[in-house]
């Protein structure tokens, strides 16, 4: 279908100024571009020049997610290379370029058709937009003519969004730094946690006994079994309380990446590195570090570790100075330290400074009497968030259902079940059939209880295969398998890779 670059010029810039929503404008460029061009997927994407890497902002269809990386780290040449591109550029096996062939590469594009659009403000490259369509030499120089129109639209609409957003990164700083001046701790704080007084009794006196100290704490426990809350109760609890929370998930930064996100790096450390930037850990001196899934840490991040626990300072990429750290480390893990001691895939020294004082989190099926508690708060939380003004009753015998199911994916799973009953609610009571087999998604929450494997890795590889086996290996989207057990997909496929598990087998 022929359309003069006028007319395309004008429909696609009304699209991409619509909304405010980035994604959303995104999407009503898509539907309308492919009438025009071949097109399967829409890529558009930022230069972060602190990671010297590209950034996903959106992409179309939503699945196409799939195709790419979020963060996508480049070596020096193909970064320069990124750098120097003003024009769009045919990128298919035609184009023999070794910088197009390596690109192809990184970005999954073998055996496709890229048509990349470098988008560029006062000559600074900021991003680009990508046409992506299945097949081999797909396009040519008219479709390039026709996009070559629509990208001073495209980089003003991602000009906006990234001023934007760092408008909001400036506003999170500030919060982070602050949030907790004025708060008053309560001495009762460990009341605030259901279960202190039944279930997680035993928990809660030793949180209570290491609160107001200064020692390192591993918490052990399941998925989902809670250990954040802990984790909010030792630091809220402790003289650091009025201090910066940070918390990380080990397992969710890119290996390439988390040398800089944790310890910082100075200027000029290595390609993009065009200014000094803190750390995870320099944010949170005079406070709290949460260290999340700390079984997922590189090796060499686990050098970087032992020195801070050593001697309570640390050394930015690229430095030389040693900074002063005055903080507190709560590491948590799913996973079995010991044996990964044995399998060289966790430092022994590492270990033993960490498991100074571990404290175990039951899974909620050691703690059923703390299940009714549970639900009738999160009915009340979710409710809030949803949008319901008054929170809708539970049925007789419902919670006795709840109780007696084993919870395979713990506090998160029984969450998520409760949120989506609740959405499923038509007036009357909730009655949470769907987990015994009645009205709706019998399969995601009647997962059978399997004996009990010899490890939580073994635990957790299992109930992700039974998870991926009902959504025949989908993870990304509505009912998708990272939908189903509360986690971010790119947190499901980490796991996943670490526990040698395939998405194609499902």
């Amino acid at each position: 279908m022929n359309i003069s670059k006028d007319e395309f010029f004008r429909e696609v810039t009304l699209r991409i100024c619509s909304s405010l929503d980035i994604k959303a404008a995104l999407k009503s460029c898509y539907n309308y571009m492919k009438e025009y061009l071949p097109l399967d997927f829409l890529f558009l994407s930022s230069i972060d020049e602190s990671m010297g890497a590209l950034r996903l902002i959106a992409c179309e269809p939503e699945s196409a997610r799939k195709e790419v990386n979020e963060i996508v780290p480049l070596p020096k040449d193909i970064w320069e290379w990124q750098l120097s591109l003003f024009n769009p550029l045919l990128a298919d096996s035609k184009n023999h370029n070794p910088m197009t062939v390596k690109m192809a590469s990184i970005t999954n594009n073998k055996g496709k058709s890229t048509l990349p659009i470098p988008l560029h403000i006062d000559g600074k490259k900021i991003g680009s937009l990508a046409l992506r369509s299945l097949g081999d030499g797909i396009y040519n120089k008219n479709h390039l003519e026709l996009v070559e129109s629509i990208i001073e639209p495209f980089t003003i609409a991602l000009a906006n969004f990234l001023a934007h957003q760092e408008i909001l990164s400036y506003r999170d700083r500030l919060i982070d730094d602050n949030r907790f001046l004025q708060k008053e701790l309560s001495p009762q704080f460990s009341d605030d946690i259901i279960g202190s007084l039944s279930g997680l009794r035993d928990v809660m006196e030793q949180v209570r006994s290491v609160a107001p100290l200064n020692n390192t704490v591993l918490l052990l426990g399941e998925t989902g079994a809670g250990k954040e809350v802990i984790a909010n109760a030792i630091h809220y609890g402790s003289p650091r309380g009025g201090g910066p929370f940070i918390k990380v998930n080990c397992g969710a930064i890119p290996e390439s990446l988390i040398d800089s996100e944790l310890f910082g790096h100075e200027k000029g450390a290595f390609t993009g590195a065009s200014a000094i930037k803190r750390g995870r850990f320099e944010r949170s001196n005079g406070g709290t570090i949460f260290l999340d899934e700390i079984g997922e840490l590189p090796l060499q991040a686990q050098v970087r570790l032992l020195r801070i626990l050593q001697h309570k300072e640390l050394e930015r990429v690229g430095g030389s100075k040693q900074i002063p750290l005055d903080i507190r480390i709560i590491a948590a893990t799913h996973r079995n330290l010991e044996k990964m001691v044995e399998e060289k895939t966790f430092r022994e020294d590492l270990w033993f400074r960490l498991n100074v004082f571990p404290i175990n989190i039951p899974p909620l099926r050691s703690r059923r009497e703390d299940i009714p508690a549970l639900t009738r708060y999160l009915v009340n939380k979710t409710s809030r968030e949803i949008g319901l003004h008054t929170p809708p009753a539970i049925a007789i015998g419902a919670l006795d259902k709840l109780t007696s199911y084993p919870w395979p994916g713990n506090i998160r799973e029984l969450s998520n079940v409760i949120e989506r009953e609740i959405i499923r609610f038509k007036g009357g009571v909730l009655t949470f059939d769907s987990i015994t087999g009645g009205h709706s998604e019998p399969e995601i929450l009647h997962l059978p209880e399997q004996n009990q494997p010899e490890t939580m890795d073994k635990n957790t590889a299992s109930y992700i295969r039974r998870v991926l086996k009902f959504t025949n290996g989908r993870i990304n989207g509505k009912k998708g398998a990272a939908e189903i057990m509360g986690l971010k997909p790119s947190t499901l496929r980490s796991k996943m890779e670490k526990l040698g598990i395939a998405r194609e087998d499902f």
